[in-house]
C-alpha cells in the first residue's frame, strides 16, 4: 500500500545530478511502462476460456457462452460481496473457486475409489494412510494434467472428473436455490435453474484454472492457489524464494534509506508562527465547501451502521438482534454499502479540501464559484444516492442481469457502482478539477516555474479524475484476470497512489503557507516523498495479482516492489516526532488537525506498513488470501490512513473559519481518542485473532476448510466477532461526536458575513 509521509522530510539536491522533478518524471515513465507491459503479458497468458468443456465421449458439459453468462450473473447479483473468486471478495460465503474445486475433487475421488461420487471428507480421512495417499495422487493426476487444446479451444475432462462435476452441478442447484443461512446466502439469491447452471459453470471454470498446470509450468494458472492437498495444490517453491528476497529487499532498503536520511538531514527549518492566527472570513464558495464536510460526516455515520450490520451477519446470519434484516438488507447489500460509503465520504472530504484550498492558495474567488460548488455537491449526492439504490436493486433482483452492470452493481469490490453512476462520478470529478483550476490560476501565473509547488498541486489534482477513469477499461464480459488487473489500477493507484499524492501536496502547501516550513523545503520534501512511493507503488500494484491467473513473474515482481513500498514508511517514526514539534508550534490553534495528521502517520506505519507487509510476501499470501487477515490491513489502512487524513484536511479548513469560542476542544479530544482507541480495540480483540485463527486452518487443512461452515461458525470465530463489539461501539461514539462537532462548526460558519474580496494570506494574519 502507498503511504502518506509528512511534508518536512529532508532532501538534498546535487547540482551535478538530475533534479527531483526530472527523477519523478523518469521514474513514472519506467514504472508505468513496466506496469503496462505486465498487463499485456497478463492478457496474453490469462487462463483460456474453452469454447466447450467435453467428456471423453464428446458429451458437452458446459460452454464458453454459459461461463460468460455465469460471470455476468454472479457480478450482477452482488459479485465479490457474495463470497469470493480466486480469493477476491467477501469472507462470509465460500470462496467459490476453492469450494467447487474441493467438492469436485471429493466427488472425483469417490468415482475413482468405488465408482460413487457421494464421497465426503470424512470418508477420505477414514482411509488408511497409504490408501489415502494413493487416492490423492490419482485425483491430483486427474486435475493437474492440462487437457485444454488451444487449436480446437476445447477442454476434455476425464471420465472421473465428468462424473464428479455432475455431482457438483447437482449439489449447487440445491445449495444456491435454497440458500445457506450460515453463509448469509438468501433463499432468493438465485432461483432460475439456468442461471444457477451458468453460475456454477463459471465457478467450475475458475476451479479448473486453479488446478490445471499452466503449459510448461509445474503449477496451475493461479500458482496452485487455493491450497488443497487433495488436488495437489501446494505452494510453489519459488514463492518461498521470492518471499525471502522481499524480506532482504525490505531490510536492505530501510537500511540504505535510513543512512541517506541521517546523512543528509538538514537543520530544523520550522518557522515561527503566531499562536493565535486571526479567524478568516470565508468566501461564498468556501462557505458552500463546508457543507461537503457535513455530508461526508453523515455518510461516515451511515457507513459505520452498515459495518455493524455486516459484522453481525457473522453471528446471526439472517437478522440483527432478532430483526429479520436480511429480508430488507441482505448481507451483500450491507457490505456493498459499507465499502462504497467508505470511498464516498473520504473522497468527499478530499475533494472539499481542494475546493477550499484552491481560492485560499490562489488568493482569488472566481465569479459564481459558489454556484459551481453547489452544482458539484448536488451531482455527488445524486451519485451516492443513485448508486446505493442501484446496487441494492441489483442484489435483490429488481434489476435483471443485463441492466445491472449499467444501472446497478458492477460486482467488483470498491468499484461496485453501476457504469452510469461511475461515468457521472468521473464527470463530477472533472468539473471539480475545473473549479479548482479557475480559483487557483493566479497562483500558477505568479509562480511561473512549471515544477513549483503550485504547479505540482495542479498536476496532482489532474490525476484524480484521470486514474479513476481507468475503471472504464473493463466490462462484465472482460476476462476475469484482465478485469482484476484494471480494477487494482483504480484501487491501488487512484486511492493509495495519486489521491495520496494530492493530499501530500495539499499538506505541504498548507504548511508552507502557514509558515511551518519554507516553500523550498516543502517542495523538495513533496518531490522526495512522491518519488519514494510512486517508485515502488506503481509496480507494487502487481502484488494484488499473485493468484489472478497471472504468469509467475508477476509474483516475483510484485513481491519485491511491494516490499519496497514499506521502505518510505520507515520515515514515519522520524516524521511523527517532527509533527509533534509542529503541533507545539501551533499550540491551541492547529493542534487537532495536526494530531489527526499524526494519527494518519501512525496508522500508515501500522496498517499500511506492518499489516500490509504481513500479507504481501507470496508464501504468506498463499495461505492468507481470501481470509479475515485482509480486513486487518483494510480497516487499519483505509480508515486509519485515509479516514484520519480526510478528517485532518477537514479540520484544517474548518479551523480557519470557526471562532475560538465555537471551536470545542473537548469534543475534538474525545472524538480523537475514541475513534483511534475504538479502531485499535476492533483490531486487537476482533479482527486479529479472527484472521489468524483462519490462517492456521488454511495452513493445516486448506483454503476450502478455512472458509467452510465448520470454521466460519466455530465458537472461536463467533466469540471474536462479539469481542470486537466494544471497540466498534467506542469507535461509533467517537464518529458521532465528530459529526456533532462538524455540524456545530458549519452552523457557526454560516453566521459569518460573506467575504467577496481576495482571501487573506496567512502572512497577513496576526
Amino acid at each position: 500500500m502507498a503511504n502518506t509521509t509528512l511534508v518536512n522530510a529532508p532532501a538534498t539536491i546535487s547540482k551535478r545530478r538530475l533534479s527531483l522533478p526530472a527523477w519523478l518524471v523518469l521514474i513514472c515513465i519506467v514504472a508505468f511502462t513496466a506496469l503496462l507491459v505486465a498487463g499485456a503479458v497478463i492478457w496474453k497468458n490469462a487462463p483460456p476460456v474453452p469454447e466447450v468443456v467435453r467428456s471423453p465421449q464428446q458429451e458437452s458439459i458446459f460452454t464458453k457462452a454459459e461461463i460468460q453468462a455465469g460471470q455476468e450473473t454472479y457480478l450482477a447479483r452482488g459479485g465479490q460481496h457474495m463470497g469470493s473468486i480466486w480469493g477476491h471478495g467477501s469472507y462470509l460465503a465460500p470462496d467459490w473457486s476453492a469450494d467447487v474445486l474441493h467438492r469436485w475433487g471429493l466427488a472425483t475421488a469417490g468415482v475413482l475409489y468405488d465408482d460413487d461420487p457421494n464421497f465426503s471428507q470424512a470418508d477420505l480421512e477414514a482411509l488408511p494412510a497409504p490408501e489415502k495417499a494413493s487416492l490423492q495422487a490419482k485425483v491430483s493426476e486427474n486435475f493437474k494434467i492440462n487437457r485444454y487444446d488451444p487449436k480446437t479451444q476445447e477442454l476434455i475432462l476425464t471420465n472421473a472428473q465428468r462424473e464428479g462435476l455432475k455431482k457438483v452441478f447437482a449439489d449447487y442447484q440445491e445449495f444456491i436455490s435454497k440458500g445457506v443461512p450460515i453463509y448469509s446466502i438468501p433463499h432468493s439469491w438465485l432461483t432460475d435453474p439456468t442461471q444457477i447452471h451458468n453460475i456454477t459453470a463459471f465457478f467450475a471454470w475458475t476451479a479448473w484454472a486453479a488446478a490445471a498446470n499452466r503449459p510448461n509450468a509445474p503449477f496451475s494458472y493461479t500458482a496452485n492457489w487455493p491450497h488443497d492437498d487433495l488436488i495437489g495444490n501446494q505452494a510453489p517453491g519459488q514463492f518461498i524464494i521470492w518471499s525471502i528476497v522481499s524480506v532482504i529487499v525490505l531490510i536492505g532498503g530501510i537500511g540504505i534509506f535510513l543512512f541517506i536520511y541521517l546523512k543528509t538531514e538538514e537543520p530544523d527549518e520550522i518557522q515561527a508562527v503566531p499562536a493565535r492566527p486571526t479567524v478568516r472570513i470565508p468566501t461564498p464558495s468556501q462557505k458552500i465547501t463546508s457543507l461537503f464536510f457535513g455530508v461526508a460526516m453523515t455518510l461516515f455515520l451511515v457507513q459505520i451502521l452498515m459495518g455493524m450490520f455486516t459484522a453481525h451477519y457473522a453471528v446471526e446470519a439472517e437478522g440483527f438482534y432478532g430483526i429479520p434484516l436480511s429480508k430488507f438488507l441482505p448481507y451483500s447489500a450491507s457490505r456493498t454499502w459499507h465499502l462504497q460509503l467508505a470511498i464516498f465520504w473520504i473522497a468527499t472530504c478530499w475533494l472539499a479540501a481542494g475546493l477550499y484550498f484552491a481560492p485560499r492558495f490562489g488568493g482569488f474567488e472566481p465569479k459564481k464559484q459558489a454556484l459551481g460548488n453547489v452544482i458539484l455537491l448536488i451531482a455527488l449526492t445524486i451519485v451516492v444516492v443513485g448508486s446505493m439504490i442501484g446496487t441494492w436493486e441489483a442484489i435483490c433482483g429488481v434489476l435483471d442481469v443485463k441492466q445491472s452492470f449499467f444501472w446497478g452493481h458492477q460486482g467488483y469490490e470498491y468499484i461496485e457502482l453501476g457504469r452510469f453512476w461511475q461515468l457521472l462520478l468521473i464527470a463530477a470529478m472533472t468539473f471539480w478539477l475545473w473549479l479548482m483550476y479557475r480559483a487557483f490560476k493566479p497562483a500558477l501565473k505568479k509562480e511561473k516555474n512549471p515544477t513549483g509547488l503550485s504547479h505540482f498541486f495542479l498536476y496532482s489534482a489532474v490525476t484524480i479524475p484521470l486514474f479513476y477513469s481507468v475503471g472504464l477499461a473493463y466490462t462484465n464480459h472482460t476476462h476475469l484476470s484482465v478485469a482484476e488487473y484494471w480494477r487494482w489500477w483504480v484501487i491501488h493507484l487512484w486511492v493509495e497512489g495519486f489521491f495520496e499524492v494530492f493530499a501530500t501536496v495539499v499538506i505541504a502547501y498548507l504548511c508552507s503557507e502557514l509558515g511551518f516550513l519554507k516553500k523550498s523545503s516543502a517542495l523538495r520534501a513533496t518531490y522526495l516523498t512522491t518519488i519514494l512511493y510512486l517508485g515502488s507503488g506503481v509496480i507494487g500494484t502487481l502484488h494484488h495479482l499473485y493468484f489472478s491467473g497471472t504468469p509467475s513473474f508477476i509474483a516475483a515482481t510484485g513481491a519485491v516492489f511491494s516490499a519496497l513500498e514499506v521502505v518510505p514508511l520507515s520515515l514515519i517514526g522520524f516524521e511523527v516526532l517532527k509533527s509533534l514539534k509542529l503541533s507545539q508550534e501551533a499550540e491551541g490553534f492547529y493542534r487537532w488537525p495536526l494530531r489527526f495528521f499524526i494519527a494518519t502517520c501512525f496508522w500508515n506505519l501500522i496498517g499500511a506498513g506492518v499489516f500490509g507487509f504481513l500479507i504481501n510476501p507470496p508464501i504468506v499470501l498463499y495461505y492468507s488470501q481470501g481470509l479475515n487477515t485482509t480486513p486487518i490491513h483494510a480497516h487499519s489502512a483505509l480508515f486509519g490512513v485515509y479516514g484520519c487524513l480526510a478528517i485532518a484536511l477537514m479540520l484544517f479548513a474548518l479551523r480557519e473559519f470557526v471562532p475560538e469560542d465555537a471551536w470545542n476542544e473537548k469534543l475534538l479530544r474525545f472524538a480523537f481518542w475514541t475513534i483511534n482507541g475504538g479502531l485499535l480495540g476492533m483490531l486487537v480483540f476482533g479482527l486479529i485473532p479472527n484472521g489468524f485463527y483462519q490462517l492456521v486452518q488454511s495452513i493445516n487443512h486448506g483454503t476450502w476448510y478455512a472458509r467452510s461452515v465448520e470454521v466460519i461458525s466455530s465458537p472461536w470465530m463467533r466469540w471474536t466477532v462479539w469481542l470486537r463489539v466494544p471497540g466498534d461501539i467506542v469507535f461509533a461514539i467517537g464518529a458521532l461526536i465528530m459529526f456533532i462537532f462538524t455540524i456545530q462548526a458549519i452552523a457557526t460558519i454560516f453566521r459569518f458575513p460573506v467575504k467577496t474580496t481576495r482571501p487573506a494570506s496567512p502572512a497577513g494574519e496576526s
